[in-house]
């Protein structure tokens, strides 16, 4: 009987050179261990968990406010994203925020803004689906 096991002649790992288009939730750091250069596992733990708690935005949801030129600073993506934890951690699923007269629909599981409207659209609306609200 063949034996179907596949080995590999063990070559030492050499590390690839950084792009010049790298993201700077991969910044390189000095994390004083010797790896001067290279990224530190706490460091990319952490980018990592940054970026999984980041809301994202549908594409519905970018024409939407591009549509109704409603704009969002990084301190209301912050507060968003805050919120957002919040809700998740109270166990909500699909929520309103209503943030800046910017009326926002978000699917908390997934972290994603669904929709998008100002405060004079939102009001001509029945909102159905959510089960969390937030005034931020």
């Amino acid at each position: 009987m063949a034996n179907l096991g596949i080995f590999y002649t063990g070559q030492p790992l050499i590390p690839v050179p950084a792009s010049s288009g790298e993201s700077n939730l991969r910044s390189r750091t000095n994390n004083g261990n010797g790896n001067e250069g290279g990224l530190s596992f706490a460091g990319a733990l952490d980018a990592a968990r940054k970026q999984a708690r980041q809301v994202s935005f549908s594409r519905h949801a970018v024409e939407r406010l591009e549509s109704r030129q409603l704009d969002l600073s990084e301190q209301d993506l912050a507060r968003l994203d805050d919120t957002v934890e919040k809700m998740a951690q109270k166990g909500a699923k699909e929520s309103l925020i209503y943030m800046n007269d910017i009326a926002l629909v978000v699917s908390v599981a997934n972290r994603k803004v669904i929709t998008a409207m100002d405060g004079m659209s939102a009001r001509e609306n029945i909102f159905t689906n959510i089960d969390s609200a937030a005034i931020i």
